[in-house]
């Protein structure tokens, strides 16, 4: 067992003793056993139980994320507003938990046949959703269903397509796949795969009635969010605050004034220029995670110039991604090689060499397209991420040294993801990322995915997708991985400058227990899983 799973085991059992799951000679016993000494482990159950949860208060976020084309259908929740509001008052079957690894929620167990091709999740009983219905496999189903089948628009449909069969055994979902998939039990945790009420077999979403632990009062999209606890969630765990209220805040300057003036508690997105003095203030905190986050900048490979592979690995030349990181990121990062899975992931590719900045390369990629220079627009815009129009900045200044203008169009924050991503040729994006390589390129590197925002398709790529899925041979899938990064990396539509740190800030009232990087503000359970001191 190596030190870092030792570490990991550790905060488990302190996050544990948070919650009264295990008592003081529990903690300590088990703390030995990990080679601690009981002078530390005095230390840090003192310390756990000086962070113990209470209940009670009115919390209130700013978010940089929001839209006023959001909408309540958690398959087409695209940024942090609408995935807080869902995470708030939704559940799904398992999901990560404090401790980082994957553990049940609205399933209590699960088990798979030796092929991973037939997968039976046993459901948690006496969960009752806020409109007072108790929750059924037939809930189950029908939340699973809205995301499969031709007519549906949901971000998750990739993710589900090897569902061949869906069936109720008793407390018993039973799902069966068009093949092995060792990660399935991952991929029906997605986030956007929550489970809601249903009526004659149809989910129904439109009311933002779920299992959750907060009740949606009001929902303003694009503005703002208000959430009360409701009182027979199944959790004792968590939903610490008596309610609570999302303010969509997407100018940085606006956000951070709003924390700063005590106008609300918690802010996501820290300003790097300004972080600094954030931390210089006694009355704040700031917080940082690290997990699969990354910046992107896709282009619609089926658009001219972008659908010729020269021009897309000219412009991946032509930038120091270095610089960039130190510039936009204040070194709160790693640089990116223009494909998405980062160190955390199970499979990365470490032996894929890393992209330089070479103008001079870049210019023979033009020549070999036919071109001596170039003229491109770049859509930017801080609703992509924080700093999203200084990268764009930096990017033009860089590229002019390869014969390439890039044209920087600073578009509105509102609208951005209905109007720019996807739908113009080049622009500014980031992806939270997923827990696995599946998870991630199945939602935005599939032929046809609803999220493929490059329009990009690579018949050997999608053949390993499907290969790699169903392989439950480590080293063989770990191959096939590496050569999908290699393939998305040389031949993709997509530029991956850098892996970002989650950074945000809080009022020094606000305490929680470990937190997780698998999405910003504690895995987006941050409104679950803080409390105020």
């Amino acid at each position: 067992m190596s030190k870092r799973d030792d570490d990991k085991k550790l905060s488990w059992l302190e996050h544990r003793l948070r919650l009264r799951s295990i008592d003081r000679r529990e903690f300590m016993g088990r703390a030995a056993a990990l080679g601690v000494t009981t002078a530390l482990s005095n230390t840090l159950a003192n310390k756990a139980f000086a962070a113990t949860p209470k209940r009670g208060g009115h919390m209130r976020a700013g978010l940089g994320h929001g839209s006023t084309t959001d909408n309540l259908d958690p398959g087409h929740s695209e940024n942090g507003f609408t995935g807080s509001m869902i995470a708030s008052t939704s559940n799904t079957l398992a999901e990560i938990g404090q401790s980082g690894q994957l553990e049940p929620n609205l399933a209590v167990s699960w088990e798979a046949s030796d092929d991973a091709a037939n997968w039976r999740f046993k459901l948690r009983q006496g969960v009752e959703f806020h409109n007072g219905k108790t929750m059924t496999a037939e809930d189950v189903v029908a939340s699973i269903n809205h995301h499969r089948g031709e007519d549906t628009s949901s971000a998750a449909k990739p993710l589900l397509e090897s569902i061949t069969d869906i069936k109720i055994d008793g407390d018993t979902v039973v799902f069966q796949l068009s093949g092995g998939d060792a990660d399935f039990p991952f991929t029906i945790g997605d986030y956007h795969v929550t489970i809601m009420p249903s009526e004659e077999g149809v989910m129904q979403w439109r009311e933002g009635i779920g299992t959750g632990g907060y009740v949606l009062d009001n929902f303003d999209p694009g503005v703002r969010a208000d959430f009360t606890r409701f009182p027979n969630y199944w959790r004792e765990d968590s939903a610490y605050f008596d309610s609570w209220e999302q303010l969509s805040i997407t100018d940085v300057v606006a956000r951070t004034n709003a924390l700063t003036t005590g106008e609300i508690d918690v802010m996501d997105r820290v300003d790097l220029k300004t972080l600094h003095l954030l931390e210089r203030n006694t009355d704040l905190k700031v917080e940082e995670t690290t997990g699969t986050a990354h910046y992107t900048i896709p282009m619609r490979t089926d658009t001219a110039p972008f659908d010729d592979n020269n021009v897309r690995m000219a412009l991946k030349l032509a930038f120091d991604r270095d610089e960039m990181l130190r510039t936009v990121l204040r070194g709160h990062g790693s640089v990116g090689n223009d494909h998405p899975i980062s160190t955390a992931n199970r499979y990365h590719a470490t032996d894929l060499p890393q992209r330089a900045y070479d103008p001079e390369k870049a210019k023979w990629h033009l020549k070999q397209a036919g071109l001596s220079s170039l003229k491109v627009d770049l859509s930017a815009a801080d609703a992509a991420f924080a700093g999203a129009v200084d990268a764009a900045v930096v990017y033009k200044e860089h590229a002019a040294k390869a014969n390439i203008d890039i044209n920087v169009i600073r578009e509105p924050n509102d609208g951005y993801w209905s109007a720019v991503w996807m739908a113009k040729g080049w622009c500014m994006s980031y992806w939270g990322g997923r827990p696995t390589e599946d998870g991630m390129f199945s939602t935005a590197y599939a032929a046809g995915a609803s999220w493929n925002a490059t329009y990009w398709e690579h018949e050997r790529f999608n053949k390993l997708l499907v290969e790699a899925r169903a392989e439950l041979d480590d080293p063989k899938r770990r191959e096939m991985y590496f050569e999908m990064q290699r393939i998305l990396s040389d031949e993709g539509g997509v530029v991956v400058p850098m892996f970002n740190n989650y950074i945000f800030a809080m009022s020094t009232k606000i305490e929680h227990g470990e937190m997780q990087g698998n999405w910003d503000m504690d895995g987006s359970l941050f409104m679950e899983r803080w409390w105020f001191a």
